[in-house]
């Protein structure tokens, strides 16, 4: 290994927005993390939405206007066919 091209590695604390710390060793001191395996739905079996900034309802409201926009355009398009005697 070639000397001096190598960061930096500390002994830090990941800290969960849940309160739990964590001390590992990385190259970043200190950090402050949103989610973690204490709180996480996958690793609790608890289902929890987390949704910041209303990235949900966003989306609904896009794809809703897209869907509506579709079914008006298709009912406008297709003409009513009368059936002709066979």
């Amino acid at each position: 290994m070639k000397a001096e091209i190598h960061p930096e590695y500390h002994e830090t604390t990941f800290v969960c927005a849940c309160g739990n710390k964590v001390d590992v060793r990385s190259t970043v001191k200190d950090l402050h993390i949103e989610i973690c395996s204490a709180c996480h739905p996958f690793f609790t079996g608890k289902q929890k939405l987390v949704d910041s900034a209303g990235r949900i309802e966003k989306f609904t409201r896009k794809y809703q206007k897209a869907k509506e926009a579709k079914e008006a355009r298709v009912a406008k398009e297709a003409p009513v066919k009368e059936s002709a005697p066979n």
